[in-house]
């Protein structure tokens, strides 16, 4: 069957892609390994819990920006309901707990009156985060690492730490980290909120899934690419299975444009050989970033019984004394590993029944340290990082470990296992200072790619953008 566009992928880049241009009357097919769509941004449920598998804050939507131009276009504001987050961050270590709120001139006077000679300092870092977005790129900011600038205007390790508490939201190092794009994300989250999808972010993925069904579009779940079709140059299809442990028929799919919403390593090893190689050869200057691991956690009652209020918590171990340390925090013992503690039961998500309350415990984590393992010794590891971790926020919230319902772990290898992505990533290649820019002009032209693999990064929104441009790339291409 013939298709103007085909999309390997239902992450939310996938499907946004899908929806405008369905919406402009093109006839799409979308191709899902999974049984649901929405890659990261997906729910899961158990006993009377449902879990939030990645959205713990998306920025926004806030008047103007590209992300409500785009929920408005697509009518998503007319099903889906964000919820706005109370605050940005609690962080909390041996020494400091302090919260940051999300209007700038509040979060800078919070800081400046806890660290009085740091005030220029202070103001400084503001300041470049509220730069017009437009101006935020690697043309007009220092092409350097998040952790050089703030060494460079802040000399309090204490205050550094602060300012990189939700680093984990990037990267995993904040002297690998570009400070450019750093700059326009962690900026967004000060000039616009923040907020949660009620219900969870698979709200967004069906809604954008019906979307494109409901305009004549077709999506495939639990199908997996095997291969992208070439001819004379240019992609021509794809071809496709169903995803069972038994040998099924290979099906093919033509279409005049291809979008890959897969990790871009996969993409090559989708394609003939010698675009394949034309691929790898691009990627090799790539650094695979970071992932995660998860401790889902399902409470018999909310937390602010125990006299619990913060949204999000940060929590630094007290042997990270600078930014220089955090890399090697991140591959430390669990037992001393920063980790991020979210509890979705301080506004209204929907994610537990009433009376009850659903959170997770989060920290950067590598897929090398769960691969090696048998079975055996991967679910005992999993048992042990979960105790260790519950018993570590047992310490902030006295109580928490007596009104755990349920638990769970998601590391690396789950991430990996569900989305296919290469070391388990979350938020794509590394974006470091200098990175050099992935050039596909050895590739068919009308190829192309929407994910957190690309151009605009990770997170909820990099995707959405991600999605959005590449649609608005072929259309205008189908019209010139």
């Amino acid at each position: 069957m013939k298709y103007d566009v085909i999309i390997i992928g239902a992450g939310l880049g996938g499907l946004t892609a899908g929806a405008k241009l369905v919406k402009e009357g093109k006839r799409v097919l979308v191709v899902e390994q999974h049984s649901i769509p929405g890659g990261y941004a997906t729910t899961f449920k158990k006993k009377d819990f449902l879990f939030e598998v990645g959205l713990h804050e998306m920025y926004g939507p806030a008047p103007g920006d590209m992300e409500t131009k785009i929920f408005n276009e697509l009518e998503v504001f007319n099903t889906v309901s964000f919820i706005r987050i109370p605050e940005f961050y609690r962080f909390v270590n041996g020494q400091i707990d302090v919260t940051i709120p999300h209007d700038p001139t509040a979060a800078a006077e919070r800081l400046c009156n806890l660290f009085p000679g740091e005030a220029d300092g202070i103001h400084a870092f503001f300041a470049l985060l509220l730069k017009p977005r437009k101006k935020a790129t690697e043309n007009d900011l220092p092409d350097m690492s998040l952790g050089a600038f703030l060494d460079s205007i802040i000399h309090n390790d204490d205050l550094k730490l602060i300012l990189l508490g939700n680093l984990g939201y990037y990267h995993d190092d904040p002297y690998t980290l570009s400070l450019a794009y750093y700059a326009a994300a962690q900026g967004s989250y000060f000039t616009g909120g923040a907020s949660f999808i009620k219900g969870g972010s698979q709200q967004l993925s069906d809604y954008l899934m019906g979307y494109i069904r409901n305009h004549g579009g077709e999506v495939l779940l639990n199908h997996l690419v095997t291969g992208i079709i070439t001819e004379n140059q240019k992609a021509a299809g794809v071809l496709y299975k169903r995803k069972s442990n038994a040998v099924t028929d290979v099906s093919a799919a033509r279409a005049d444009e291809v979008i890959a919403n897969t990790a871009m390593p996969n993409v090559a090893a989708l394609l003939p050989a010698e675009y394949g190689e034309v691929l790898k050869n691009e990627l090799q200057y790539q650094k695979t970033g970071a992932s995660l691991l998860t401790v889902y956690l399902g409470f018999s009652k909310p937390l602010r019984e125990l006299g619990y209020q913060s949204y999000s918590s940060f929590i630094y171990d007290n042997s990270v004394t600078s930014p220089r340390e955090i890399l090697n925090n991140n591959k430390d013992d669990f037992s001393r590993r920063n980790f991020t503690f979210v509890d979705y039961s301080q506004v209204d998500s929907a994610l537990a029944p009433a009376g009850k309350g659903v959170g997770v415990i989060c920290c950067i984590d590598y897929l090398d340290e769960w691969e090696k393992l048998d079975r055996k010794a991967y679910l005992a590891r999993k048992k042990q990082v979960a105790l260790t971790y519950i018993q570590r926020l047992e310490q902030i919230i006295p109580g928490v470990s007596g009104i755990i319902d349920y638990h769970d772990v998601a590391t690396p290898a789950t991430l990996k296992r569900y989305t296919l992505n290469p070391e388990g990533a979350v938020y794509g290649f590394a974006q470091s200072p200098s990175r050099k820019a992935i050039n596909v002009s050895g590739l068919p032209d009308n190829l192309h790619f929407a994910s957190a693999w690309g151009k605009t990064g990770g997170g909820f929104s990099g995707v959405i953008y991600s999605g959005y441009l590449c649609a608005m790339n072929i259309l205008r291409k189908r019209r010139e």
